[in-house]
């Protein structure tokens, strides 16, 4: 059955995928594929399916927030897809995550309203371990930045007391806002299937970046640098599992 939005079949999704928000990752994945075809571009939705290392893997662009991205969950699920990896951007809440640092979440706070359509908000968003771990393990390996702990998903980045929010969960250890991983690993769980995720920080918390054209320049090199490593821990991470299967 072809599903209505992502608009793919069993044919098209592997049990390995990985979801970045933006459409534009989509083809950035592509580059680091060993060879690739184009499913689908429906809305927001743009997946491609292709092999690295030899291991068929499925890339699906989520859009923006938690209600687009679950709907691309449970339709790839509904195709067979077992294992996802979010691959996306976060805001840092913290002073001593810089840009591109890796974040890897271990859990998210739930001020997503899509995950609460599905269950009550005292269920917990967690992630797999077995793919936390995984991505945890690489991304030692492969001497990435990086940092562990909870995030906050969330459906608004103009509310009039976004500061206020943010210093009030960066009090509380948070290390930056998303707007998908929440949802993401509640529909995970409620489904049984794995759901990791791992994000590349673009924002610098409370930031003061001067306005010199070499200071964006450095910083938008190291978001790119951040978007390249957290594709490869993704497939690296994926590829791990792959060959226990």
């Amino acid at each position: 059955m072809i599903q209505p939005h992502l608009q793919c079949s069993s044919d098209d999704v592997a049990k390995m995928v990985i979801l970045p928000g933006d459409p534009g990752r989509v083809d950035r994945v592509s580059k680091y594929l060993d060879g690739y075809q184009e499913i689908a571009y429906n809305r927001e939705f743009k997946s491609i399916k292709g092999k690295y290392k030899g291991m068929d893997v499925t890339v699906v662009s989520t859009g923006i927030g938690g209600a687009s991205a679950c709907i691309a969950l449970e339709e790839l699920i509904a195709c067979g897809g077992e294992y996802f990896i979010r691959i996306g951007s976060l805001g840092a809440y913290r002073q001593n995550i810089a840009i591109g640092d890796l974040v890897i979440a271990e859990g998210a706070v739930r001020e997503d309203g899509a995950s609460r359509m599905y269950i009550g908000k005292s269920y917990p968003a967690v992630p797999d371990m077995e793919i936390t771990g995984n991505l945890i393990k690489k991304a030692s390996e492969l001497n990435y930045p990086y940092h562990t702990g909870i995030v906050r998903s969330h459906d608004s980045f103009y509310i009039d007391d976004e500061e206020d929010v943010i210093g009030y969960w960066s009090n509380k250890g948070v290390l930056g806002g998303d707007m998908e991983t929440a949802a993401l690993m509640t529909i995970g769980r409620l489904r049984s299937v794995k759901v990791g995720s791992v994000l590349n920080n673009v924002v610098l918390y409370k930031d003061d970046v001067k306005d010199g054209i070499n200071s964006y320049v450095e910083l938008n090199n190291m978001s790119e640098e951040g978007e390249k490593r957290e594709i490869i821990l993704a497939l690296e991470a994926l590829f791990e599992i792959n060959k226990k299967l």
